[in-house]
């Protein structure tokens, strides 16, 4: 009796264990490995199966010799045929993809792009332009042997696409020391760069605001030119630019000479991803034609890290505000610290 009781339980298993194997997938390489789990993407370079013995695995598609799926799979190939169904492997080594509209033959490599039915092409997502929105504020405060009171704000929205970007973007910055406007400044402007070619692009872009501590009632600076990416990856870019510009500052008070004229214009635009936070560095340098040593020069660097999951992060950074030709009387170079608390969504 005890006998028959464990050939029961010793067949039960096997069958469970077979009922486990046939409801998934399976994926064989050249080696001969028999790889066990579910294909959760095929993009043309890599198969990536989910297991539970060892998480996502990620095989080379040029390594692989038969893939079977247990539940159906929208399958794109190269020529651009799409169709969705189960895939199985032929016993002359094709993949045939079952569909309600019949079966289609074909082989691993053409197999372009993988995803679940119901959900959008991969590749049609990825190239697809999307909005993403910031709002950054900080105040700061201190009252004993002098009063102080800074408040700072700024706004920005991005269209991003694969090969552009589109920025608007704006910001105010007020310190009080003592009943006395150490600044006041204020900026709005629109950035846009169309990467056309590999690492060359061009741009577009104007800024205008004002700053009443350096006396300049109003300013404008409107650029275009070409930019060239030297470092261009996943983690990091760095982007040199070079252009023309056109720009004006008009002082409030007679005594300093407004600026009305085109000049060039330089910028550097630097950015570092870490798996929990982003640097990112941003130069501009704009001389006037008539006068080279007539030039304005700004400068931002910040390290983001994310405080909350997807919307709230701290950023600390610097920048600089340089006029080469003030106002008499009034310093070149203006210098803030900050530490900002922002908020981002999609």
């Amino acid at each position: 009796m005890k006998l028959q009781i464990l050939a029961k339980t010793l067949l039960t298993l096997c069958a469970m264990a077979a009922m486990s194997v046939a409801s998934a997938d399976v994926v064989v390489t050249k080696s001969g490995a028999r790889l066990i789990g579910t294909v959760t993407k095929i993009d043309g370079t890599h198969v990536t199966l989910k297991t539970d013995y060892a998480g996502d695995i990620s095989i080379k598609q040029n390594e692989v010799t038969s893939i079977d799926t247990e539940k159906p799979i929208t399958v794109r190939l190269a020529g651009g045929t799409t169709m969705a169904g189960t895939i199985t492997t032929t016993p002359q080594g094709q993949v045939a993809i079952a569909g309600t509209d019949g079966t289609i033959t074909t082989s691993v490599d053409k197999v372009a792009m993988t995803w679940a039915p119901g959900d959008k092409d991969p590749a049609i997502d990825a190239g697809r332009r999307r909005w993403s929105y910031e709002a950054a504020i900080d105040i700061t405060g201190k009252s004993g042997n002098s009063d102080q009171l800074g408040t700072a704000a700024s706004m920005r929205a991005t269209l991003s696409g694969p090969t552009d970007k589109l920025q608007f973007y704006t910001g105010y910055n007020r310190q009080e020391t003592d009943d006395t406007t150490s600044s006041d400044q204020f900026k709005a402007g629109i950035d846009y760069a169309n990467n056309f070619s590999g690492k060359y692009s061009w741009y577009v872009r104007t800024e205008s605001g004002f700053d009443r501590v350096k006396d300049i009632e109003l300013y404008n600076v409107s650029a275009a030119g070409f930019g060239y990416d030297f470092i261009k990856n996943a983690h990091q870019t760095l982007t040199g630019r070079t252009g023309v510009s056109y720009r004006y500052e008009g002082y409030e008070t007679v005594a300093a000479e407004d600026v009305n004229s085109a000049g060039l214009d330089f910028g550097l635009l630097h950015t570092y991803k870490f798996s929990n936070g982003l640097m990112r560095n941003e130069l501009s340098f704009v001389p006037a034609f008539d006068d080279f040593g007539n030039y304005r020069a700004t400068h931002d660097s910040y390290f983001e890290m994310p405080i909350t999951a997807g919307f709230w992060a701290l950023r600390i950074g610097v920048s600089n505000d340089y006029t080469s030709q003030p106002s008499p009387g009034l310093e070149k170079m203006d210098t803030t610290y900050y530490t900002r608390l922002v908020l981002n969504w999609k």
